[in-house]
């Protein structure tokens, strides 16, 4: 091991993913196996400001694995964002003798560890949580496998009803800027039309499809929609629209919303969230500082956190192709 580095400080912050507590068990035993002090900060950038510091060790973290959320709480700061409320941070680390940090949680919760490292070249480490799966650097972010699941559950209830009431079922999932749980969701569902940020397909095409749909012979579609889609102002006004052009349907909409964060964590989550913890930890003891661990090809990857905060993570248009083709 390369650094002095004695005391090590493990945070979630933005929204809550499941995996979350995995990363946190894993970091915590990670220290602990390599005789360095770990301190869990609650409530996120806000616990810095506040101190809201506890002192963690293996057994602290025993049988979290298996639970959704975080037990380190999560919330945003807007007092983190001002160089005050930063300066109230690294004070408050110095003083405990916390000498780098661990950050578990999306491109805001990276941007923050940028910026604070940039004025007091504080050491930070980034792990992606977030069911987005919109982190540049890496195939998957931590929640992202659980929600898509969670979110196949949920579809395939509301296809057993569309089928059973001849309806068509405009289903809004989470993805204000990026279709990645839409897309997969959708493939994953057999629906017959999936919409994202990503891709504009209009209205006039929306009404095509379920046009075709609807000669071919089918008594009931399914259309996902991803909460940031740009057709209509939101799913509901997209539903009435299609509904005054398409009187043969009987429209319905549902919406998912927060029940896609929640839920025990699939394996997939706990075993990507355990190797980037470990690796986290490792890296900072190693010299290796202020990246992002990620997996990309099933390999443990780092980015630099500006990469990671400013690259982009593109959609794969090749599901979008092959979704048309299985939709007949």
């Amino acid at each position: 091991m390369k650094t002095n580095i004695k005391k090590i400080a493990v945070m979630t912050s933005g929204g809550d993913a499941p995996g979350m507590n995995a990363a946190i068990r894993a970091v915590v035993r990670t220290c602990a196996y390599y005789h360095i002090e770990c301190i869990g900060v609650y409530r996120g950038y806000q616990g810095l400001i506040d101190a809201d510091f506890k002192k963690m060790n293996a057994r602290f973290v025993h049988h979290i694995i298996q639970k959704g959320g975080t037990i380190l709480k999560s919330a945003r700061s807007d007092e983190f964002r001002t160089i005050e409320g930063r300066k109230k941070a690294y004070k408050n680390l110095k003083e405990h003798n916390i000498d780098a940090m661990v950050l578990i949680g999306g491109d805001g919760t990276f941007t923050g560890g940028m910026v604070f490292n940039e004025e007091y070249d504080y050491p930070v480490i980034g792990i992606p949580g977030t069911i987005d799966n919109d982190i540049y650097g890496t195939n998957f972010t931590i929640g992202y496998d659980t929600a898509l699941n969670t979110v196949i559950d949920a579809v395939d209830k509301i296809r057993d009803t569309a089928s059973s009431h001849n309806r068509l079922f405009f289903v809004e999932v989470m993805g204000r800027d990026a279709g990645f749980i839409a897309l997969n969701a959708g493939m994953g569902a057999g629906a017959e039309e999936i919409l994202i940020p990503e891709e504009d397909m209009g209205l006039d095409r929306l009404l095509e499809s379920l046009q075709r749909s609807k000669r071919s012979g089918k008594s009931s579609s399914l259309v996902i929609v991803s909460e940031g889609d740009k057709i209509g102002k939101n799913v509901f006004e997209l539903a009435d629209y299609v509904e005054e052009n398409l009187p043969e349907y009987e429209v319905r909409v549902s919406v998912l919303g927060h029940m896609q964060r929640g839920g025990s964590p699939s394996c997939f989550d706990r075993v990507l969230a355990s190797r980037l913890g470990v690796k986290a930890v490792e890296l900072l003891l190693d010299g290796k500082l202020n990246v992002m661990v990620g997996l990309v090809n099933n390999i443990i990857e780092t980015v630099p956190l500006e990469k990671a905060v400013k690259g982009k993570h593109d959609i794969n248009k090749e599901l979008l192709r092959m979704s048309d083709i299985l939709s007949v």
